[in-house]
């Protein structure tokens, strides 16, 4: 019988696969006579009108600030899960992913910066280089079977949920708009209500989606980007609770198991075909030197092995944290370069920190791609060549 962990890592590299898809039939579609209809289904307008409450948005923004809440839902539950008995849980065991993950997202924002810290509408994407996708990362690391041991794709897996836990701070801190007080008030009623209800052991799953929509719908109206709505619902999912019948079951894995599926095949998926769409006409390599995509770029592909690798290394040196068992200095690094595969969450912040998509003539989105693709193939070759502990290459 396959463990939690196993079924984790074998639903994530298998949606990786999907992403990819999506990806690439985007990819086409935008550079196709279709490119019109493409553009015209991403920004047609999708109406919701209960009285006075009313949500007016296209489908692209529906689906960032509606599908994604469900996909911050699952992230939020698997660093619940993750802190309060996974690896995350103890310091010994969170020490080396939660150093390299600070690492990883310092590094590639200084460099961002370093090439626009003069302009204040490109210094906004700073944080688009900060984040790895887990989907991606497990996915390739997957490939390499068992030249890769189990616990560096947990380091890797654990790693990369700090990563999303980093991300959601930096999108409530840094990339909120003007702030509704009373949608704030109503959110925060729900949010105690949500609490409550997990303190008395409710475990009914429909209750907590009742309220979880009324604290989505008054975040997204509040200026705080809905997304985080689904955090906050994770956090108050009961991990331990009892059913009708009185056995001892868990509603937060439960919760996670059935979303998993949803959000690696469908979520992600019509995220990426909406977000992913780049059209290429126009795009030089003098436009990809400019200072954007430049910055997001290395910030990716350099800073962020950089950044994992280095700080990772000195935290071993310092006897702060252990390699991972059966793993090699090369391997760390390998799995390092796979952590600049930003995609999901760097195009995701990327629509938060330029809301005009066009503004760079998605030379942005083209260059996370880029990056991405590139820390993939690298990452892959290099645990694939070279020696893993000991000097065994089978």
């Amino acid at each position: 019988m396959r463990t939690t962990i196993e079924e984790f890592i074998q639903k994530e590299s298998s949606g990786g696969i999907v992403l990819m898809i999506a990806t690439a039939v985007a990819m086409i579609v935008s550079n196709s006579p279709l490119a019109s209809v493409y553009q015209s289904i991403l920004h047609l307008p999708m109406e919701i009108r209960i009285g006075p409450l009313h949500l007016d948005k296209t489908l692209y923004l529906w689906v960032n600030d509606g599908l994604m809440a469900i996909f911050f839902l699952l992230v939020g539950l698997e660093v619940k899960r993750e802190i309060v008995e996974g690896h995350l849980s103890s310091i010994g065991q969170a020490a080396l992913p939660v150093i390299a993950a600070i690492g990883g997202m310092l590094m590639p924002a200084l460099i961002y910066l370093a090439f626009n810290m003069d302009d204040p509408v490109a210094r906004n994407g700073w944080a688009v280089p900060t984040a790895t996708d887990i989907a991606f990362a497990l996915g390739i690391l997957s490939l390499l079977g068992k030249r890769a041991p189990a616990s560096l794709k947990i380091f890797l897996m654990a790693l990369a949920i700090i990563d999303d836990l980093g991300a959601i701070v930096i999108i409530a801190v840094f990339y909120t708009a003007n702030l509704s007080i009373t949608s704030l008030a109503v959110a925060g009623a729900a949010l105690l209500v949500l609490i409550l209800m997990n303190y008395f052991g409710v475990v009914r799953r429909a209750a907590y989606f009742l309220v979880g929509i009324v604290l989505w719908v008054s975040v997204l109206k509040s200026g705080v980007h809905a997304t985080l709505a689904g955090v906050a619902l994770a956090f108050t999912i009961p991990l331990t609770g009892r059913n009708e019948e009185g056995k001892v079951f868990s509603p937060l894995k439960t919760l996670e198991h059935d979303l998993h599926h949803w959000v690696a095949f469908f979520i992600l998926p019509v995220f990426a075909f909406v977000n992913a769409g780049v059209n290429l006409e126009g795009i030089s390599p003098e436009l990809m030197m400019a200072s954007v995509p430049l910055g997001i770029f290395l910030g990716l592909f350099v800073g962020k092995q950089l950044g994992v690798f280095v700080l990772s290394a000195i935290a071993i040196k310092l006897g702060f944290a252990r390699i991972p068992e059966g793993s090699s200095w090369w391997q760390l690094y390998g799995v390092s370069v796979l952590t600049g595969i930003g995609f999901t969450m760097s195009l995701f912040i990327l629509t938060l920190a330029f809301e005009d998509d066009t503004l760079y003539q998605f030379t942005d989105k083209l260059a996370i791609l880029l990056a991405s693709l590139l820390s993939g193939l690298v990452g892959y070759t290099l645990l694939r060549i070279l020696p893993a502990r000991g000097g065994n290459t089978e």
